[in-house]
């Protein structure tokens, strides 16, 4: 049986790091989609205020395999 993955994109940030802005984009949308296999980010830019970076900002494609329902 061949399976089909879906894509959605996703805005995330952290305090900290693009790294844990990543974590966070999966982390939410594997509340509401099962099945994730792979995140794709395809862009970053940080925010700053007063000479320092106080926002990691990425955009991602995350992708899910569907299931059938039963």
């Amino acid at each position: 049986m061949s399976s089909i993955a879906k894509v959605i994109e996703v805005i995330a940030e952290s305090d900290t790091s693009w790294d844990n802005a990543v974590k966070n984009a999966v982390a939410e949308a594997a509340k509401t989609v099962e099945n994730i296999t792979e995140v794709w980010v395809g862009g970053m830019k940080a925010t700053v205020e007063n000479n320092k970076i106080t926002k990691y900002r990425i955009t991602a494609k995350v992708t899910f395999v569907l299931t059938e329902r039963k």
